[in-house]
């Protein structure tokens, strides 16, 4: 008797009502589902995309491989090209089984450009004894703190390409000073305040060393 009592005295009280954004019927409490749905998919992918790149960008064991072939097996993995001493052309993705026959020969020419290399991966190249050319063009993942890893090849970089990329500044240009063997230095691409004032302290730094992709812009 008691309950029908409370039951019968509720009828006059006012309905309890679902929160905005939650009512029957309505599509808010969908659409806000969906979006962190969509939060969890989109931090999902980004966790992938590192794991992918921390991978892909791991140390090569040495112990079974020579440092030059470990680097090559590198550069290839990530869809560059590699070129060995005395052979006339660079070999390309799809070639790793010609790696054995060139073991006992130091690479002489690395190609990454448009690679996903990061700032690790250059643990993979850093010693290779005979490196004179170095094209990292359009690689979206170098930064600045990368450029400074690359002062163990001043005694044999001659040609190295940093055209393109987004993450390269004027900080991290200033490090290439030790890289005194340069020829040819290919900025293309590459916003620095007054490029011509630029070009005139890299040349300082970097005698005989041809510097592209810094002219002035014309009135």
């Amino acid at each position: 008797m008691a309950a029908l009592r409370a039951v019968r005295g509720s009828r006059g009280a006012p309905a309890l009502r679902p929160p905005p954004g939650q009512r029957r019927g309505s599509s808010g409490g969908l659409r806000a589902h969906l979006g962190r749905w969509g939060q969890h998919l989109e931090a999902a992918a980004g966790w992938a995309e590192r794991w992918r790149l921390r991978n892909l960008n791991a140390p090569r064991p040495t112990l079974r491989l020579t440092p030059d072939i470990a680097a090559a097996e590198f550069t290839l993995s990530c869809g560059g090209g590699v070129r060995f001493l005395g052979q006339p052309r660079w070999l390309r993705p799809g070639a790793l089984r010609e790696l054995p026959r060139l073991r006992h020969l130091p690479v002489v020419g690395v190609d990454l450009s448009g690679t996903p290399v990061t700032y690790g991966g250059l643990d993979n190249l850093v010693s290779l004894a005979h490196l004179a050319h170095l094209d990292l063009s359009g690689c979206p993942h170098l930064s600045d703190w990368a450029l400074g890893r690359l002062h163990v090849f001043s005694g044999t970089l001659q040609h190295l390409a940093l055209a393109r990329c987004p993450q390269v500044s004027e900080r991290g240009l200033a490090a290439l000073h030790h890289l005194s063997s340069l020829r040819s230095l290919d900025l293309s691409g590459i916003p620095v305040p007054s490029p011509g004032r630029f070009r005139a302290l890299l040349e300082a730094a970097l005698p005989g060393c041809r510097i592209l992709g810094l002219e002035e812009p014309r009135e």
